[in-house]
């Protein structure tokens, strides 16, 4: 039986967890083929076998690809990979909750679609019924810049250090850079070679400079790879792009105060009810 300090304590530590996680959770983008299958084919069988291996396999591995054969002589093959971002463990199962939550959250944007893919904050997802694994891909998913700050040099020279990390070949194939306070990453999909994967990451972070010369920040998503840069304190990987960012911290502060002070309020009212009990108990043992 727990005490009602160990309870207040779990729900406290169980509500910080919760928003901690929140930033790895956070959607990106996603996008659905066009093509459909067959509710209860062999497909969709298919389907769901590889996404459920996402969620086994992330226990164990930050990146896995799979591949799901049809029928014989059948079209009923799925391929897909998934890849948690480079500094998530799967021994701490940020790994596996991120891969879960992506799944779910891709199963239900593409129902019925033959192919999918969604990036969250912390991990992506993808399937198809032609294979993808193996194959570059530099399209273009997402670009965002934030607002300009002119052509301040120290700023600039800061910026093209961090990027100057990102871009080395000996970096592998997931990436940090730190000048000052700006930071930068920069990860490719495992299922690439060492040279797609450079010249994948050297097309995003070339599109990154181009396109976010003199911003603040600068996210590129290439359908294989990506690369950021950030002030910090300032753009957060962890939630929308720009001033969103603040506003969200505050509604987490404020709906965290509330439901701390109403733990706390619950306390009290319990020692009162207790002390009162107790008075009560005396009061009858005079008389």
């Amino acid at each position: 039986m727990f005490s009602t300090k160990t309870i207040l304590f779990i729900a406290v530590v169980s509500i910080l967890g919760a928003f901690s996680f929140a930033a790895v959770d956070t959607f990106v983008y996603g996008g659905c083929s066009q093509a459909k299958y067959f509710p209860g084919s062999h497909y969709e069988s298919n389907v769901n076998s590889l996404l459920t291996s996402f969620v086994s396999s992330a226990s164990l591995s930050t990146y896995n690809n799979f591949t799901v054969n049809g029928i014989s002589g059948g079209d009923s093959s799925v391929y897909g990979l998934y890849q948690c971002r480079g500094d998530l463990s799967s021994a701490s199962g940020d790994c596996a909750r991120c891969v879960a939550r992506a799944v779910s959250r891709l199963g239900s944007l593409c129902v019925g679609a033959c192919g999918g893919a969604l990036q969250l904050e912390g991990c992506f997802v993808k399937y198809d019924n032609s294979t993808f694994l193996g194959v570059e891909d530099k399209t273009v998913v997402v670009r965002r810049c934030g607002s300009p700050v002119g052509y301040n040099s120290d700023e600039l020279t800061r910026r093209d250090s961090v990027v100057g990390y990102l871009a080395a070949s000996s970096g592998g194939s997931y990436r940090v850079g730190v000048s000052g306070e700006l930071q930068g990453v920069a990860q490719c999909t495992g299922d690439l070679s060492g040279s797609d994967c450079q010249d994948c990451l050297m097309e995003a972070i070339g599109r990154l400079k181009s396109d976010c010369s003199t911003a603040a920040w600068g996210d590129v998503y290439l359908a294989k790879c990506y690369a950021r840069y950030w002030l910090r304190g300032g753009h957060s990987r962890s939630n929308g792009y720009g001033g969103d960012r603040d506003n969200n911290d505050d509604e987490i502060e404020k709906t965290l105060a509330i439901i701390v002070g109403l733990i706390a309020g619950v306390t009290l009212l319990v020692v009162f009810l207790s002390f009162m009990a107790k008075s009560c108990e005396r009061a009858k043992g005079g008389k």
